[in-house]
């Protein structure tokens, strides 16, 4: 089914029954032990996720997304008792993740409040102990910004920067919908193996299916491999309100890629599929960025929501607008392109490199369901979606895993 026009899709056409115990709320013991549904040309097979090597072409190229997750709830206590919590979102000040962690004494985060009418005013205060040292950690909102609010941080022992006191004191922000507080070991289970930059609020949990012993099968197949960042912000668990998807708006979200990531890309020849939506975004939002520097704007590194279906647009090949980017980063001297992204990859779009997405299962009502509408085109997701349910897979982050191939 063509859709002339993304922004009229209805919402509730991405329905489906969900019921509560297909819902995973626990890891596997072992993580590679997932069910793998493969959907290719219409065709569906049920496999085990540690046989994704039989399914990938030898001329395969695997992108993964190496964001980790971030300790990001922070609780503090009124002296009237009440509990305020504030959900770290993204920095605002250093608005740079890895400076921002590396503060010693004061930063501030774009951040969601719980229970923001016992805070009207006033400083929150918190005692943290970390080595045997007393360290008082000080909360000041200073501004609200729709339904977010930029929160101050300040902490009087330089000895330990804001990454080691979210480490302290920090909640790991587990899905919402898992209707369970985090336990001590969501910390290993909602990581991937593979996680290396901080700031994400939500695992890529495409990736939490990969183990040492998959990965030892796919290197024994040359299968090749490459990694690129999207910090995962707190939009991927909100639902679409509105009617028509013309009414939900995306969050933005940090990316960067390594230039010899780019020229990887660029010299493929190959299949490039990727682990999860959160690669899908990156790797689609690389080809409007390079479109942008097409049309000479250097100061538009970012991808808006509506972008590709903007009619007006003259497209290149794909090839030329990533060896955009590469000059660009050869022109200023830079080794990695660092961007944002708000693009939203529904029924029309058109992808522009990712031939395979490795993914879980999504929420009905989704951005993500949109997602993998788009790539299975028509109503084949309701047919890989009613095969999972009367086959018992298991459903969200903690869920099963597919393999969607064109």
């Amino acid at each position: 089914m063509e859709i002339s026009n993304p922004r009229e899709i209805h919402i509730e056409d991405y329905n489906y029954d969900l019921p509560d115990e297909r819902i995973a709320k626990y890891p596997l013991d072992k993580r590679n032990n997932s069910k793998l549904l493969v959907y290719k040309n219409g065709t569906i097979t049920d496999s085990l996720f540690n046989y994704l090597v039989d399914f990938v072409l030898d001329n395969t190229f695997l992108v993964f997304n190496n964001t980790k997750v971030i300790q990001a709830r922070l609780y503090f206590q009124k002296s009237t008792g009440a509990q305020i919590e504030i959900f770290c979102l993204e920095p605002y000040s250093p608005n740079n993740y890895l400076l921002n962690f590396q503060q010693t004494s004061r930063c501030s985060w774009i951040c969601l409040i719980g229970n923001l009418k016992k805070w009207k005013e006033g400083q929150l205060k918190r005692e943290i102990v970390i080595e045997g040292n007393k360290i008082e950690l000080i909360a000041d909102r200073i501004q609200s910004v729709g339904d977010s609010h930029i929160v101050e941080f300040t902490w009087n022992n330089p000895d330990y920067t804001f990454s080691e006191l979210l480490e302290v004191i920090g909640e790991l922000p587990i899905p919402p919908y898992l209707n369970r507080k985090a336990e001590e070991h969501d910390k290993e289970t909602y990581q991937t193996v593979y996680s290396k930059i901080e700031g994400s609020v939500a695992a890529p949990t495409a990736g939490l299916h990969f183990t040492e012993e998959v990965f030892s099968s796919l290197q024994e197949k040359g299968i090749e491999t490459a990694e690129v960042t999207l910090h995962v912000g707190a939009g991927t668990f909100r639902p679409v309100k509105s009617e028509k998807i013309e009414g939900h708006m995306m969050h933005s979200e940090y990316i960067s890629v390594k230039k010899e990531v780019i020229e990887q890309l660029l010299n493929h020849k190959r299949t490039i599929i990727a682990v999860g939506t959160t690669s899908v975004r990156t790797l689609e939002s690389l080809y409007y960025i390079g479109l942008n520097l097409q049309n000479g704007d250097e100061s538009d590194m970012n991808v808006s929501q509506w972008q590709p279906y903007d009619e007006a647009i003259k497209e290149v090949p794909v090839d030329e607008a990533l060896r955009n980017i590469i000059n660009y980063l050869n022109n200023h001297g830079l080794d990695s392109l660092i961007a944002h992204t708000q693009i939203i990859i529904a029924p029309g779009y058109k992808f522009k490199l990712v031939d395979g997405i490795i993914t879980n299962f999504h929420q009905p009502q989704s951005t993500l369901l949109l997602l993998v509408s788009a790539f299975t085109e028509g109503s084949n997701w309701k047919k890989i979606y009613s095969h999972a349910l009367t086959n018992n897979y298991r459903f969200l982050s903690y869920g099963d895993s597919s393999l969607l191939l064109k």
